[in-house]
């Protein structure tokens, strides 16, 4: 009997299943084996969260890689930016492997596919590695070419000493800054205390067994965090942090220990950056027009992008590109930017989203503001409510639904770029498209008030309903 395919996700954010379910031993080693004929062979570095099903993965992806002759670099446990990093900063890696689902629940686990700049692939190579897998023709290696394992243990180290190097330490101490963070028992508990520390801070961590046993669903949106706003009520605590499991989203609890949105993360870290001159800003289309608020007070040239880190990275690379051609400047990779999941993207670290970089950001552009969260959050942005809705939907009713959602709101101005996205004239907006990692239909909308931003998720939801 040939196993359900029903929850394996495959596309340009990689490949995802749930164990015992779509997510085999045998097809995790055939992708190996399709990375390694992808690649021809030479240095993979691999690292993983800490799902219980993390070691049986990497199993299966070591035997798959060592087949196609290329050697195995192991970081063990590390966030997914870690990883990233470790292969931009070591000339000698072709490529890595992070093993996470990252916010799906705990019986997910994921594949996602890195070039050897420390970039996940982008779409064509996705795409290019995806028919390479299917072609099923792998580059077997003899005997005498199968490579080997090695152990990097110090790439926490690396990454640590980076974030550091970057970030205004003194300020951050002198604030005397009471945190709370919620690893979620993933990997972010491997480094996040210590960092928080380092900067300063008095530091309560909880959740902080990399165990891979959630003690609540990974992602770090308001529902998930009632223990973390707890925490912080109790502790009398100045801001609380939330990561998800591959620590590469962050979310923030104010010190009124309520959970303001994954959306401001991205708005405040920009705001921190900007605040210090004019820098490129990018976002994806899904993302809250408060990162357009930021742009405009700072005079910053800003764009969208397509949803996705990868589709993101390749926006935030022209933008700097351009501004630099524009302002003569010597400065590379002089932008910032992310997606307003929690997920901020800073290449004076690396072009990744880096909850830890977001950390260090915020804690910053708090110690220089002076007030609380809340005071921040109140002074500096317009209000606004953000919805997000998300409606099952198999592969075979995409299109269908997309073509519907551009006819329901025909007369209005709509952006096809990914999905559908709609802008009305007091700025409100709705996108809905396709998920990169599930099969399901993403709706986002903001507006001035939740009522107002709930009735166009509403609306939208009614329209891909005569769909389904």
């Amino acid at each position: 009997m040939m196993p359900t395919i029903r929850t394996l996700k495959t596309g340009i954010s990689g490949v995802r299943g749930v164990v015992g379910d779509s997510l085999t031993p045998h097809l995790l080693t055939s992708f190996a084996e399709a990375f390694g004929t992808y690649l021809g062979g030479g240095e993979v570095a691999i690292g993983r969260d800490t799902r219980p099903s993390g070691e049986m993965v990497r199993s299966a992806l070591v035997g798959g890689l060592l087949a196609t002759g290329c050697n195995v670099i192991d970081l063990g446990i590390v966030p997914v930016p870690t990883l990233q990093i470790a292969g931009a900063r070591n000339p000698d890696i072709d490529g890595g492997i992070a093993i996470t689902a990252s916010h799906n629940p705990q019986q997910w686990n994921a594949l996602k596919f890195i070039r050897a700049d420390g970039i996940f692939l982008y779409p064509y190579q996705a795409e290019e590695l995806l028919n390479v897998y299917h072609q099923g023709e792998f580059a077997l290696a003899s005997n005498e070419e199968i490579g080997d394992v090695t152990f990097d243990e110090q790439a926490l180290d690396r990454h640590l000493t980076e974030l550091l190097a970057h970030i205004d330490r003194d300020s951050i101490a002198s604030a005397r800054l009471k945190v709370v963070v919620d690893c979620c028992n993933g990997a972010g508990a491997m480094i996040s205390e210590r960092l928080l520390r380092e900067l300063g801070c008095e530091v309560v961590a909880i959740n902080d067994t990399p165990d891979g046993i959630f003690p609540h669903p990974p992602e770090p949106i308001p529902e998930n965090l009632g223990q973390l706003e707890q925490a912080v009520k109790e502790r009398q605590a100045d801001i609380g942090l939330a990561q998800d499991a591959d620590a590469d989203r962050l979310a923030i609890v104010s010190e009124q220990g309520v959970a303001v949105g994954e959306e401001y993360t991205l708005a405040l870290a920009a705001e921190a950056v900007a605040a210090t001159g004019p820098i490129p800003l990018v976002a994806n289309l899904s993302t809250s027009r408060m990162i357009e608020e930021v742009a405009q007070r700072y005079n910053c040239p800003f764009r969208r992008s397509k949803v996705g880190e990868v589709n993101v990275v390749e926006a935030m690379k022209e933008a700097a590109r351009r501004f630099k051609q524009a302002s003569q400047t010597n400065k590379e990779d002089w932008v910032f930017g992310g997606e307003g999941n929690g997920g901020i993207i800073d290449p004076r670290i690396h072009y990744c989203r880096d909850s830890l970089r977001a950390m260090c950001l915020i804690l910053e552009g708090l110690a220089h503001f002076g007030r609380p969260v809340s005071a921040w959050i109140e002074q500096t942005f317009r209000p606004s409510a953000v919805v997000k809705m998300r409606i099952d939907c198999p592969a075979a009713r995409v299109q269908p639904v997309l073509l519907t959602l551009r006819e329901g709101y025909a007369g209005e101005e709509v952006d096809e770029t990914d999905g559908v996205r709609v802008m009305w004239p007091d700025d409100s907006w709705l996108h809905a498209r396709p998920s990169n990692t599930e099969p399901i239909i993403r709706i986002v909308a903001e507006a001035d008030t939740p009522d107002q931003a709930q009735a166009h998720c509403d609306r939208a939801a009614e329209i891909i309903q005569q769909v389904l």
